[in-house]
């Protein structure tokens, strides 16, 4: 039997990138899964379409502003009454909104760490009460290597994910004793719609600083994202996995 099959899992950020990934993978292996968007209802229509004309798992995509604490609590909520389970949680909503750091407004501030830092504590907080009392759970939340080495122009963003990563380590003591696991992933230069746009020779440069000289692939976080989730991996928690093609080596 599949490690994830039959269990209900809750990605944000779903309808794109790294987050459709993990959609696409979880569902792949025959799990349920409900996924967030903000506002490309179009997008996540379709990510579900796929996911549901498999026929293995399924998909149902919740529109949500991650920022608001009390949307968190109704999602929560609203996804457990649908599927009558939630066994973990993928916090992987986030946005960049980089600038050389004396040219950073606070606006650009606020709204990626919202995003990206107060959004996991809104989520994990809610999802973790419903955890205790059902004996356990599991939380993968999506860091970043910048988190990890700090990145120029990035100030913002870096604290935001570093944030994540302390978080990660305090919620995985907390919350041990209730059977909860929580890990974190860092992942480098993964090639999703950011990438696509990128202009080929800046590219080529970008992968000159990689020492496996390639940038990863989306399937290759979502594959370590589904064994954090599954049964294989009841053991580890408050660690932080780095997906980069060696960057920090």
């Amino acid at each position: 039997m599949n490690l994830v099959d039959d269990k209900v899992y809750l990605v944000t950020g779903g309808s794109r990138g790294l987050g459709k990934a993990i959609v696409l993978k979880l569902a792949s292996m025959g799990a349920k899964v409900a996924f967030t968007f903000l506002s490309n209802r179009e997008k996540a229509d379709q990510v579900a379409e796929e996911v549901n004309h498999q026929g293995i798992g399924h998909a149902t995509p919740f529109a949500i502003d991650a920022t608001n604490p009390l949307a968190s609590e109704l999602l929560v909520s609203q996804v457990i009454e649908a599927y009558g389970k939630l066994h973990g949680v993928v916090n992987n909503a986030g946005i960049l909104r980089d600038n050389p750091f004396f040219k950073m407004t606070n606006a650009d501030w606020d709204l990626v760490m919202h995003t990206n830092l107060n959004s996991v504590f809104y989520l994990s907080r809610e999802y973790l009460k419903y955890a205790v009392r059902q004996g356990g759970g599991k939380i993968v939340n999506m860091a970043s290597v910048a988190g990890v080495r700090g990145l120029k122009g990035q100030a913002n963003y870096c604290a935001s994910k570093g944030g994540m990563l302390a978080l990660t380590r305090s919620l995985a003591i907390e919350y041990a004793r209730f059977n909860v696991q929580i890990n974190a992933i860092a992942p480098g230069y993964i090639e999703t719609e950011m990438f696509s746009d990128m202009d080929d020779g800046v590219k080529g440069k970008l992968r000159q600083t990689i020492p496996m000289k390639r940038l990863g692939q989306p399937d290759e976080i979502a594959n370590m994202t589904a064994f954090m989730l599954s049964d294989a991996c009841n053991y580890m928690t408050g660690q932080t996995i780095l997906i980069d093609g060696g960057i920090t080596v």
